[in-house]
C-alpha cells in the first residue's frame, strides 16, 4: 500500500526540519501528522502501525518541539527491553545534534552506575527507563523532585508487550 500524507500547521520548528532533511524525509506520513496535532493537543493516545512505519517521530518531534518551547519541561520514556531503550538513545542523541538546546537523553536502569545517576535525575530532559526501574525509584520521589514536577510527557513503548500480571502492575504503576 502506498503511504499517505499528511501536513502539520504550523510546521515544525527549523531544528527538526533540518533532522528530517538530514534523514531524507521531505513529507510526514498522515498518522505522524495527526499523531504531532493530537499530542500538540495534549491529548493522550496509542500509535498502532506496522514496523518501520515511524512510530518513534510520532512522539520524539512533538516532545523535543515542546522541550524546546518550555525549557523546564521533561519527558520519561519506558521500555521493556534495554536493546530498544539503547536503540531509542541512539536517536535522541543523534536528534539533539540539531537542537539548539540540551536535551543529555539518559538510560537510567538497574545498570546505571551510582556515581551518574544524581546527574541524570538533575540534568538529563528526557531520561530512558524501564517500569522495574520506575517502580525502584518512586519511593525515593524527593531526588527526583526537579524532573517529576516538571514531567510533561511519558512514553510507553511497546505497550503491548505488558499483558497479565504485568501489565496490570504497569497499570498500577
Amino acid at each position: 500500500k502506498s503511504g499517505e500524507y499528511g501536513e502539520l500547521s504550523p510546521s515544525l520548528p527549523g531544528s527538526l526540519q533540518k533532522y528530517l532533511t538530514s534523514k531524507k524525509i521531505g513529507k510526514l506520513y498522515s498518522h505522524q501528522a495527526e499523531s504531532i496535532k493530537k499530542i500538540r493537543e495534549g491529548k493522550n493516545l496509542i500509535i498502532t502501525t506496522g514496523t518501520a512505519s515511524g512510530k518513534t517521530l510520532c512522539f520524539n518531534l512533538p516532545i523535543l518541539e515542546t522541550l524546546e518551547k518550555e525549557k523546564k519541561s521533561t519527558a520519561l520514556y519506558l521500555y521493556p527491553l534495554k536493546a530498544l531503550t539503547n536503540d531509542q538513545l541512539k536517536v535522541l542523541k543523534e536528534m539533539e545534534g540539531f537542537l539548539d538546546f540540551r536535551l543529555q537523553p539518559a538510560i537510567y536502569d538497574g545498570d546505571t552506575p551510582q556515581e551518574r545517576r544524581a546527574s541524570i535525575r538533575e540534568k538529563s530532559r528526557i531520561i530512558l527507563s524501564n517500569p522495574y526501574e520506575l517502580h525502584q525509584v518512586l519511593p525515593y520521589h524527593y531526588k527526583w523532585e526537579n524532573f517529576f514536577k516538571n514531567l510533561k510527557f511519558v512514553v510507553i513503548d511497546e505497550a503491548h508487550r505488558y499483558k497479565g500480571v504485568m501489565g496490570s502492575n504497569v497499570a498500577l504503576l
